[in-house]
């Protein structure tokens, strides 16, 4: 590859819940790009001000949640003239915020399950069984499923407490899939196949605990409508660089949009360098292929 920077700064830690994840995620790809002949400089980011060490020409976002995937930092970046990757401030909030993704889907027909919106006070509409989650959060924190009118109350509860509301929408039996894309390229789709179909926080970040089929054994119009779905998400919500859109078929054979990660994880069990392994990328050359697409 002829490269554009030769000295780069990875980004990781951050100050969101994700903190110890995007660590590893940050750690595992200034190794991978040190490796390929990049200059690398490891910057911890601990809170809204920050440096980047002299002579960096652009710099790999390792940061989930807050302050990392909602287009703050990529804005920061921007009013300093670095190049970094992934998608631009505002693809970066529309996809972080839950409900403003679902406006997203359901202007552009993307099917996505039926949904709404919940502050204090307000009751809900949907019958159970339904999924409850914050609307600005990541790495399943406060997402419940809640099938019994008894385990409402401290499900909506624990929820509220992130941003003081909350998507909820219908629960979506069936398989949990997932699709990465790096530049224009969909990648191969992934099941989840996790402990009692409960894919939460130590399901997704303990080595073993969940199953991993790549490529899903789908069949070919399955496989086409899941990664059309995902590919039509990405170009919705205008993200570029990287991305993984997560979705759900259903017994009936209906594909559902749940939402897109424009910063999706880079650890021993992220799921983006599964994919990508599956399609023949090592996950050296992803890390390359994802810096040299960086941009202002």
């Amino acid at each position: 590859m002829n490269r554009r920077f030769k000295h780069i700064a990875v980004l990781m830690g951050g100050i969101s819940k994700e903190r110890e994840v995007s660590l590893r995620s940050g750690a595992a790809v200034a190794a991978a790009l040190r490796e390929t002949g990049y200059i690398v400089d490891e910057v911890d980011i601990i809170g809204h001000d920050f440096s980047i060490p002299a002579g960096v020409e652009a710099v790999f976002i390792a940061l989930h949640g807050d302050f990392g995937e909602d287009g703050q930092i990529q804005k920061i970046l921007e009013q300093k003239h670095i190049p970094y990757t992934g998608s631009d401030p505002q693809s970066s909030w529309l996809s972080f915020a839950k409900n403003l993704t679902k406006d997203i889907l359901t202007r552009h027909n993307i099917s996505t399950p039926v949904y709404e919106i919940l502050r204090h006070g307000q009751k809900r509409k949907l019958p159970l069984p339904v999924v409850v989650k914050p609307t600005r959060q990541g790495s399943s924190f406060g997402v419940h499923m809640v099938s019994r009118e008894d385990d409402w109350p401290a499900a909506l509860a624990e929820a509220m407490t992130y941003n003081n509301e909350v998507l909820v929408e219908e629960h979506i039996a069936g398989r949990e899939l997932t699709t990465g894309i790096v530049g224009n390229e969909v990648l191969p789709v992934i099941e989840i196949r996790a402990p009692e179909g409960n894919y939460d926080f130590h399901a997704k970040y303990t080595k073993g605990v969940t199953e991993y089929i790549v490529p899903a054994q789908l069949d070919k119009e399955q496989t086409a409508l899941c990664q059309r779905l995902s590919w039509e998400t990405y170009c919705a919500l205008q993200c570029r660089g990287l991305g993984r859109v997560d979705l759900r078929l259903s017994p009936e054979g209906r594909m559902y949009v749940l939402e897109i990660n424009t910063i999706p994880g880079f650890t021993e069990t992220s799921l983006l360098p599964k994919a990508a392994q599956a399609a023949g990328h090592s996950f050296k050359v992803l890390c390359e292929r994802i810096m040299e697409m960086a941009m202002i």
